[in-house]
């Protein structure tokens, strides 16, 4: 049996179970003074890697807002889940002007493109420019921001996703009970299950093109995952047709790819054939 609940301020913590990522994002005030505090309300916007953005939400009267509208940078940080108390006390409302790092095990590493600083216990870190801000009515403040920089512990970018998770161990977060007790997860129990491959990418092993493809474009058509394939046929083959082609060659695949920021390097995640 299932029943309605009523909707009511903080429906998104309160009442729904809503597991988030935990961030702790440094700004600077314009007389140079830091802040910081826990922002959960975070996700990316914009995916592609020509112009990736993230969109984060805040209370207007927040000391983090009003820096970021003042200054228009950030850092959005991510602690390890043994600094679950310091990322707390960042949590407590000191007047404006306190940097709350200095009421933590925290310590702050400059920045490479702003001038907020980063915190160097956070595994991955992104530093941020501010796009647009949206001030929703009597609401939240939106702000989309431009990605400058994704900064990580070094050789992290180099594990596997299984390895990464256990040695970034990032806190979840899991909402609160009345504004006050806070609810976290650790990522100890860890899952993985293998895509299975659908009935419309069998059939896409066996693709019917429209043109003519010469032997590279078509070996890289063929390193495309099937269940996409067809689609990225479908839109190299307009593309190569736009520009007055008769045969669809590498170079109409590699110029639609840089149009939608991808390269050789994201080819490869996907487990294709290698060229020596």
């Amino acid at each position: 049996m299932k029943e309605e609940i009523p909707i009511r301020p903080f429906w998104y913590s309160d009442a729904w179970i809503f597991p988030k990522l935990i961030t702790v994002i440094t700004t600077m005030d314009k007389d140079g003074r830091v802040n910081a505090a826990p922002y959960s309300h975070i996700m990316q916007y914009d995916v592609m890697a020509k112009t990736p953005q993230m969109m984060m939400g805040f209370r207007q009267d927040s000391h983090t807002f009003k820096n970021i509208k003042a200054t228009g940078e950030f850092v959005i940080n991510c602690p390890s889940s043994e600094y679950l108390e310091d990322l707390m006390e960042t949590a407590r409302f000191y007047p404006e002007g306190v940097n709350e790092l200095e009421h933590t095990r925290f310590t702050t590493i400059p920045s490479r493109y702003v001038k907020p600083p980063s915190i160097e216990q956070a595994p991955q870190i992104m530093e941020c420019t501010v796009d647009r801000i949206v001030e929703l009515d009597k609401s939240s403040g939106i702000v989309y921001a431009d990605i400058k920089a994704i900064i990580m512990d070094e050789g992290l970018e180099k594990m596997s996703r299984a390895e990464r998770i256990p040695a970034m161990n990032l806190p979840i977060g899991l909402g609160d009970q009345d504004r006050f007790e806070y609810f976290y997860a650790r990522p100890s129990d860890i899952v993985s299950f293998g895509l299975k491959e659908t009935p419309r990418g069998i059939q896409a092993e066996s693709i019917d093109p429209t043109m003519q493809w010469d032997k590279d474009s078509m070996e890289g058509l063929m390193q495309i995952p099937p269940m996409v394939r067809e689609m990225v046929m479908t839109q190299v083959e307009t593309y190569a047709k736009g520009k007055g082609a008769e045969e669809v060659t590498m170079t109409h695949m590699s110029e639609l790819m840089a149009e939608f920021g991808m390269d050789e390097a994201l080819m490869a995640r996907f487990g294709g054939p290698k060229k020596d």
